[in-house]
């Protein structure tokens, strides 16, 4: 295990030092953290984290390693990946390689060693802010200087950089054949930066998944004849991107619409409300959100730093999902039109599979416009 010290440098001056792993080298990004017990290669590979830094609240990291069929990208997206202790232990027989390697070979650095409590407690009373992460320069003013002089997370679109740059048909790496019986239904994703585990589940429900690039416009979607238009996640800040939201609004109408996240807040510009930015936002494995319609509780995986504004929406769209820990909206459903979405990831990757028949109500939805069953 490497021993070379490195420091974390917050934009408030705050500061960490510990130990590096993975990739010796400078970073910078916007600092977060997520609750979650396991799933940490789903959490590197995740694109909604391009252009941050991730804590990680449980305290010993990398224990099982890293195997090719947990990961939900091409490769890691963080910026930096920060823990409390890195296991010296990989044990799993699924295993590939080290975290460590991995983040090496992908030249993601690490810092172990840290309070991690602190520094949460920290981004809990202060809210998330941009730090610097580095094994070369472990001058804290230094380092701060070139923190300040780094992109803040708001009014960034990052999602060109994650997207796919072209129109592709899905290939299932793990789910096989969908359902017996069910009919395949053409579904067009728009790819803002899309877990791979989201395209897994709509093709065991019986969907034909076609990726497209989120710069697509909305004719280019009608020539591909889908059955239904799906909105992926992905990072950044969404009123970033008036671009997507234009096409967007063309669809609305004319076919089912289902979003998960970043593609729940472009909903909800599409229908002209307003997005802000969360303090420190939700992520991790164990939220408790509150299904309107039902009055079921589900515990949900999360990743988002903005949140749509409630107060903004107009009459023809309703709540359906509230957020139990802070009250903040979770769903949409627009009343005259087959659109819904949700905040949170019914994909769940890893996580708790309270949300996964989302993609059934998807399927139904398509099916109930069309007259079919």
């Amino acid at each position: 295990m490497n021993s070379k010290k490195a420091i974390l440098v917050l934009e408030d001056g705050a500061w960490f030092e510990g130990s590096a792993f993975g990739a010796l080298r400078e970073s910078f990004g916007e600092v977060v953290f997520n609750t979650s017990m396991t799933g940490y290669q789903e959490i590197l590979t995740d694109p909604s984290y391009h252009g941050q830094m991730v804590c990680m609240t449980y305290p010993l990291i990398g224990n099982y390693g890293i195997n090719q069929l947990d990961i939900e990208s091409a490769r890691p997206r963080v910026a930096a990946f920060i823990v409390r202790e890195l296991s010296g232990i990989t044990s799993n027989w699924r295993s590939n390689e080290s975290l460590s390697n991995y983040m090496e070979r992908h030249q993601i650095p690490g810092l172990e060693g840290i309070d991690t409590r602190s520094l949460v407690l920290h981004i809990r009373e202060k809210g998330a802010m941009r730090g610097g992460l580095s094994s070369r320069d472990t001058n804290p003013e230094s380092l701060l200087k070139k923190v300040m002089a780094s992109p803040e997370m708001a009014g960034q679109d990052y999602v060109k950089i994650v997207s796919a740059d072209k129109i592709f048909r899905y290939r299932p790496r793990l789910s096989g054949a969908p359902v017996e019986g069910k009919k395949p239904l053409r579904i067009v994703a728009f790819d803002f930066g899309m877990k791979w585990n989201i395209c897994e589940l709509m093709i065991q429900e019986g969907m034909e998944v076609t990726v497209v690039p989120a710069t697509t416009k909305a004719g280019e979607v009608e020539a591909l004849n889908p059955d239904g238009v799906f909105l992926s996640n992905g990072p950044g800040d969404p009123a970033a991107l008036d671009y997507i939201v234009r096409e967007v609004k063309q669809l609305v109408g004319r076919y089912p619409i289902f979003g998960i996240c970043l593609g729940h807040q472009i909903l909800g510009h599409v229908f002209g409300g307003k997005t802000y930015k969360l303090k420190f936002g939700h992520r991790g494995a164990n939220h408790p959100v509150k299904d309107v319609q039902t009055n079921r509780i589900e515990i949900t995986v999360q990743n988002h730093g903005f949140c749509v504004d409630d107060q903004s929406l107009p009459s023809s769209v309703e709540v359906t999902h509230w957020n139990l820990n802070d009250h903040t909206v979770e769903g949409l459903a627009h009343r005259e039109h087959p659109v819904f979405c949700v905040q949170y990831h019914p994909e769940a990757s890893a996580g708790p599979h309270d949300a996964q028949h989302l993609f059934a109500r998807f399927r139904q939805m398509i099916l109930d416009t069309r007259g079919t069953s």
